[in-house]
């Protein structure tokens, strides 16, 4: 983006997101380029500077809506269109979720980082043999990294080309139901009686990691096989307690208000029932004796 006037003195610019002045040629006494270290007051009020933070509020936000999108896509592991792909490519906000996203096409062996995509010749992907191949299906799939059986391969190989993803996907945290869990027991216990200071600063902890706040439990709704499971932490009273605490995990169906079985929850709702109860224990109050 060129650089605008904003009165006579300066011009202003968005460099990496943030509204930058600098003195014009006419009036500049430093050497020629030099950027203010702050916006000048007698220019923080002029439409230019104005429409300018407005523009880069949007930049961000749409760049958080990007990368939420993806990480719909990635969590519910659906099928998204090529052409789709194609399509929103071009936009860098888009291009930085979806990079090195891994995609699955037709067959197992259509696999690979995404590089690329476009319109008339498909999917770019680096596959694991480290080669460079085109994928022309019509839709693919971001699978959960829970559902990748080549998971450490692909965080080895990962490594080894830097790959760094806009989206966290292949080293999202993941968790198996253990062999042996009781499959008629109805919630988890693990992390169970995490302490906050209070219900608000759990509520906050909550929300700032992406999950809401329903009825005295934290949720978060998963799509996994084909429905739609909510998975939710207990919270106790803030009306009748000073603190507060983190209850047990369990998850419900979408269509009807019961507990599921354990042996009844899916691999990704189970992983992502415990990142969020993990996070929530990980963010508990810590007793200064403890924390030494």
């Amino acid at each position: 983006m060129g650089w605008l006037a904003a009165g006579d003195r300066y011009e202003v610019a968005l460099v990496e997101g943030r509204v930058v002045a600098r003195p014009t040629s006419a009036a500049a006494s430093a050497p020629e380029g030099t950027r203010e270290g702050t916006l000048p007051a007698e220019i923080r009020d002029r439409p230019e500077v104005v429409e300018l933070q407005r523009f880069a509020e949007w930049l961000d936000r749409h760049a958080a809506e990007c990368a939420a999108q993806v990480d719909t896509w990635m969590v519910s592991s659906l099928p998204v269109p090529t052409g789709l792909l194609a399509q929103v490519w071009p936009d860098a906000a888009w291009q930085a979720a979806l990079r090195d996203i891994v995609v699955v096409g037709e067959g197992p062996e259509e696999v690979g980082f995404l590089r690329d995509a476009d319109a008339s010749d498909g999917l770019r992907v680096v596959n694991l043999d480290g080669e460079t191949v085109r994928l022309t299906p019509r839709t693919v799939t971001m699978p959960h990294p829970v559902l990748l059986p080549d998971l450490e391969e692909l965080r080895t190989f990962a490594a080894e080309l830097g790959v760094v993803q806009g989206v966290e996907q292949i080293h999202r945290a993941t968790w198996t139901k253990p062999a042996g869990t009781d499959d008629g027991a109805h919630s988890v216990s693990e992390f169970e009686g995490a302490e906050y200071r209070s219900w608000f600063h759990l509520s906050a902890r909550a929300t700032s990691l992406g999950y809401r706040v329903s009825g005295g439990r934290v949720v978060d709704r998963v799509r996994d096989g084909g429905r739609v499971v909510t998975a939710s932490v207990g919270m106790s009273d803030p009306y009748t307690e000073d603190k507060a605490w983190t209850g047990s995990l369990a998850w419900y169906r979408e269509d009807a208000y019961r507990s599921l079985p354990l042996g009844e929850v899916g691999p990704v709702a189970w992983s992502e029932g415990m990142r969020m109860a993990a996070a929530l224990h990980a963010g508990r109050t810590v007793p200064a004796d403890d924390a030494r």
